[in-house]
């Protein structure tokens, strides 16, 4: 581990900025690259390195903003207000082309390298498996991209990179191939120095991803079947880990439950991490951060009582749903000189409320009057979470840095200094799952119950809902509100568990969209824990698919027709 974490510091030798149709000044075209091991080490990290750009895999957290479960981070995208020439638009193309390029470069390059054949193949294999995951990424968003292989020497052609758009299919079958090509290769496991690398069940997982986004059911199940069942006995060993809080800190990095995750690195020195501080935490978490992302109360609310039903305020405050004036009863306190004189008389009922639902709300969500430890500038201290204007970190109460009063993530947001690992909020020592073995057993069950297998795929479903950190009530286990036996309820059931158990991981917006969902589930006027209006989701046909971007058209001549509706 430590021998991959500085090779990613050196990485540096590939973080030249540029775009497919700029030079790249970049080191790895000199003569005196790629005639070691070493050299090729520094080159693929380089590749890994690009998925912690912002605009790549760096905010993947934000993803679920433009879903319904966040809010915060490009606004006018969630809101509708965006454009062809947005930032966040042509940033992601760009930033992930970036590193399709470098994987290109790797594939161009690696047979020069003094180093045995089969690390040389190892090394392809990694580069395949990073091209087909930024090409994958690039076609969730813009639909049929230009593809770009290692036969492009953007030293040689970057004037001349004009391809036409291929086609979804012909980018998935791109995709798909090189999948293959990594899964021929790659091994089942790393040595510990090298963990965090792409190995074959990454690859393996990803092409049933790739698969179960073009509905092709029995074959996303196959590949999905060999994670979980492992019938050739290859030694994955994948497994649910035992508690779902600990998988997002430090001591669930290496679990069980880690397909392919982004490895975070923090420390004077050692700065690679990713903003989960910044952009996650509060004025009361290190550094004074900002909650540009916030979970929303429609994600609150999803969480189940204990018992398996349906959370229902009005169960507990009648007229809280529709009341406004009741909603800020309920949740506001009084300060006088930055310290609480008057608490909300519910305040133990609201307690209560969020004590006695499922587990992972309160192992992923600040709630109201809960504590979280967090920091004071720099200095660790616990902090209430008190609804109500001038909160301060100073008098030990947590602070929206934008003066919201709504929920706040706990899941990925360092506590304290994180035992003196923590040197900046935007590089959290805390590494963050792309490909984890929970998400694996619910794309299978969703392939299950489009086959007509609803009993397999509410065993698949169960497992996650009985983990011993989560422990809720099995579906079909008796009581009418558990019962899950037709296509469209466990559709439902799935629908429930990939949002609460995957929150604040980034699958919500591409699940709604490719369930078709986002007309019904995405045109929504949302207001906070007080009742004051925060936004309106906005969302039409054409938001399927982002635009691409104006510039690319101004650079290439030959890209052809913008997306439906752009």
């Amino acid at each position: 581990m430590k021998k991959y974490i500085l090779l990613l510091l050196a990485a540096g030798i590939m973080s030249s900025c540029y775009d497919l149709e700029q030079y790249p000044h970049d080191k790895l075209n000199s003569g005196t690259f790629w005639q070691t091991e070493d050299h090729a080490h520094q080159a693929i990290i380089g590749v890994y390195a690009q998925m912690r750009q912002n605009d790549v895999f760096g905010t993947y957290f934000w993803q679920d903003g433009l879903g319904d479960i966040a809010y915060g981070m490009n606004e006018g995208t969630i809101e509708g207000r965006y454009t062809d020439r947005e930032g966040i638009v042509a940033n992601k193309w760009q930033k992930t082309y970036e590193g399709i390029v470098r994987a290109n470069i790797v594939l161009q390059n690696i047979d020069r390298v003094n180093m045995s054949d089969g690390l040389k193949t190892r090394y392809k294999g990694e580069a395949r498996f990073m091209r087909a995951l930024y090409y994958f990424h690039l076609m969730d968003f813009y639909g049929g991209v230009p593809l770009y292989d290692e036969t492009t020497v953007v030293s040689d052609e970057f004037m001349n990179m004009k391809k036409p758009r291929s086609t979804t299919e012909e980018t998935r079958k791109f995709i798909l191939d090189d999948l293959q090509a990594a899964i021929d290769v790659l091994p089942v496991k790393w040595e510990n120095e090298n963990y965090g690398r792409a190995t074959r069940g990454a690859a393996v997982a990803l092409r049933g991803k790739v698969k179960l986004y073009a509905k092709d059911y029995k074959g996303a199940a196959a590949d999905f079947e060999e994670i979980v069942n492992d019938p050739e006995g290859r030694g994955y060993g994948y497994a649910l880990y035992d508690s779902y809080a600990d998988l997002f800190k430090p001591t669930g990095h290496k679990s069980s439950e880690m397909i392919f995750s982004i490895q975070n690195l923090s420390g004077i020195g050692t700065e690679y991490g990713m903003p989960f501080g910044l952009r996650l935490g509060s004025r009361s978490s290190y550094g004074s951060s900002w909650n540009t992302c916030i979970p929303t109360d429609i994600l609150a609310d999803m969480y189940e009582n204990l018992d398996g039903t349906a959370f229902n305020w009005e169960d507990y405050i009648p007229g809280f749903t529709t009341d406004k004036a009741i909603q800020k009863e309920t949740f506001l306190a009084v300060l006088e000189s930055g310290v609480v004189t008057k608490y909300p008389e519910k305040k133990e009922l609201i307690r209560q409320i969020y004590a006695q639902r499922d587990p992972r709300m309160e192992q992923s969500i600040i709630t109201p009057y809960s504590q979280y430890f967090g920091c004071n500038g720099t200095i660790p201290k616990m902090m209430e979470f008190v609804l109500a204007p001038g909160t301060n970190e100073n008098y030990g109460y947590i602070r929206n840095n934008r003066g919201w009063y709504d929920y706040l993530w706990r899941k990925f947001v360092p506590e304290g200094d994180m035992d003196g690992t923590l040197s900046n909020r935007e590089h959290v020592p805390i590494n963050f799952p792309l490909i984890r073995y929970a998400d694996v057993l619910l794309m299978l069950a969703e392939c299950y119950n489009e086959d007509s297998k609803q009993n397999e795929a509410v065993a698949l479903i169960n497992q996650i809902r009985q983990r011993p950190s989560t422990h809720m009530p099995a579906l079909n286990s008796g009581p009418a509100h558990l019962k899950a036996t037709t296509k469209e309820e466990v559709h439902q059931r799935l629908m429930h568990e990939r949002a609460v158990e995957l929150a604040c991981e980034g699958h919500r917006f591409s699940d709604l969209r490719r369930w078709g969902l986002c007309e019904e589930m995405l045109n929504f006027t949302y207001d906070d824990l007080l009742g004051n209006d925060r936004y309106k989701r906005i969302f039409v046909e054409r938001d399927y698919l982002w635009p691409i971007p104006a510039v690319e058209f101004e650079r290439n001549v030959n890209l052809g027709k913008n997306n439906p509706g752009w």
